[in-house]
């Protein structure tokens, strides 16, 4: 897993680390054990433990690998999580239903925490159709471009909202909507990290209030 990155702030720069310094590298004044005028913040990863994350879209690169990353080198897998954080995804074997292997993944819940008659059927609208003959090997085969695991996911979320009366997403609003700006946090979030692997230190000069963290 990712350690989680710090941020503190210290003569008019932000100074990005896994551990706090000895000196400032932006003025050489000793940092350990002097008072700062900020508390440095914790930057936790924004990846997630998938059977951990109840009611979530969940995508992990495909290969299941922990030294892969989320920004191209390696195809991505996606999959739904039951109440309990049992992992339904779509292969060429049919319906999988991981208890493990999803440790390391961006979570997106689909569910508000409000939401208790959906919640309470939830494990139910996603066995009944996990087991539908769409997702049967015998009946239809996986096409990496047609049918494959994010259609598994996006038809299921689209059965969930026709049952709760609401308009169906297509594949690019939802990618659009809410995968991107995951993915895209992920990446800014790993670059950090790799920057911070090599340097020790991400030094930038400070920013207003109001600033996109990483």
């Amino acid at each position: 897993m990712e350690r989680n990155v710090i941020r503190l702030s210290h003569c008019h720069k932000d100074i990005f680390c896994f551990s706090l310094p000895e000196e400032c590298p932006g003025c050489g004044e000793r940092l350990r054990g002097s008072r700062l005028q900020e508390a440095p913040v914790s930057l936790p990863s924004p990846l997630a433990d998938g059977h951990k994350s109840s009611c979530c879209l969940l995508v992990t690169p495909a290969d299941g690998s922990m030294h892969r990353d989320f920004e191209g080198t390696s195809d991505l897998h996606t999959g739904i999580s039951s109440t309990s954080g049992v992992v339904y995804n779509y292969t060429e074997r049919g319906v999988s239903r991981d208890v493990s292997g999803w440790q390391r993944c961006i979570s997106i819940p689909l569910v508000r925490p409000d939401r208790f008659h959906l919640l309470a059927q939830w494990d139910q609208y996603l066995d009944r159709f996990s087991d539908g003959p769409m997702w049967d090997p015998t009946w239809h085969t996986f096409d990496e471009d047609n049918h494959n695991c994010f259609s598994f996911c996006l038809q299921f979320m689209n059965s969930v909202l026709e049952v709760e009366g609401r308009a169906p997403l297509s594949r690019d609003a939802f990618t659009r909507s809410f995968i991107l700006p995951r993915m895209m946090r992920v990446s800014k979030y790993m670059t950090l990290c790799r920057h911070i692997e090599r340097e020790d230190v991400y030094v930038v000069d400070r920013q207003a209030e109001g600033r996109d963290e990483a």
